[in-house]
C-alpha cells in the first residue's frame, strides 16, 4: 500500500507541475496575447517555444513511461481509455503544429491572425488539461484496481532510477552510489515526515 501510495503522489506531483504550465500559457494569452491586433517575433517565438517544451513534458512523464506500460502489460480494462487518451495528445499536437503553421515563426499580424494563433493554442492546452485531468479522475483508480503489490514495487524502483540516472547526467550523486532502491529511499521520507506516511 505504501508503494502503491508513494508513486500515486510522485505521478500526481508531476501532474500538477505541467498543469501549472498549461494553465500559465492559458492565462497568458487571456491577459495579453488575445488583446493585441499583432504579435512581436519574440512573442510568438516564446509561445512556440513554450508549446514545443509542455508537449515533450507531457510525452515524457513518469506516467507515459511507467505507469501506462505497466497498466498494458497487466490488463486491458483500460484499453479503451488509453485510446482515448492518445487522441487526446494528437489533437494537442495537431493544435501545435496549426499553431506553428499559422506564424512560420514570424510577427503576427492583424488581429484576426493573432485570433487563430491564439486559437491553437487554446486548443492545445485544453486537450492536454482533459487528459491530465482524466488520469487522475479514471486512469489513477483502473491502476488501483489492476496493479498488485509487487507490480507498484517495480514501478516505483523504475522511477527512483530515472530519477539517479537524471540526476546523475546533471552531475548530482553518480548512479552507483544510488543504493537500497525503493526501501531505503521509502525509509528516509518516513524519517523526515513526509506526507506518505499518512495517506495509506
Amino acid at each position: 500500500m505504501l508503494t502503491e501510495t508513494y508513486t500515486l503522489v510522485t505521478l500526481s506531483v508531476e501532474q500538477t507541475s505541467v498543469r501549472l504550465s498549461l494553465q500559465s500559457l492559458q492565462k497568458l494569452l487571456q491577459s495579453n496575447f488575445l488583446h493585441q491586433s499583432a504579435l512581436s517575433q519574440r512573442q510568438v517565438e516564446y509561445a512556440c517555444d513554450s508549446l514545443k517544451r509542455l508537449y515533450e513534458n507531457c510525452h515524457w512523464r513518469k506516467l507515459d513511461k511507467f505507469l501506462i506500460p505497466a497498466i498494458r502489460r497487466i490488463s486491458r480494462a483500460a484499453d479503451g481509455l488509453l485510446e482515448e487518451f492518445d487522441a487526446l495528445s494528437q489533437a494537442a499536437a495537431d493544435a501545435m503544429a496549426a499553431a506553428v503553421r499559422t506564424v512560420g515563426g514570424a510577427a503576427i499580424e492583424g488581429e484576426a491572425r493573432v485570433a487563430q494563433f491564439c486559437a491553437a493554442i487554446d486548443r492545445f492546452c485544453t486537450a492536454l488539461l482533459k487528459r491530465l485531468e482524466r488520469e487522475e479522475q479514471e486512469l489513477f483508480p483502473v491502476a488501483r484496481t489492476v496493479i498488485s503489490g509487487d507490480a507498484w514495487f517495480a514501478i516505483a524502483n523504475q522511477m527512483l532510477a530515472h530519477d539517479a540516472y537524471q540526476q546523475e547526467c546533471r552531475g548530482g550523486q553518480p548512479l552507483h552510489q544510488v543504493r537500497g532502491g525503493f526501501r531505503s529511499h521509502i525509509e528516509q521520507t518516513q524519517r523526515q515526515g513526509s506526507p506518505l506516511s499518512i495517506m495509506h
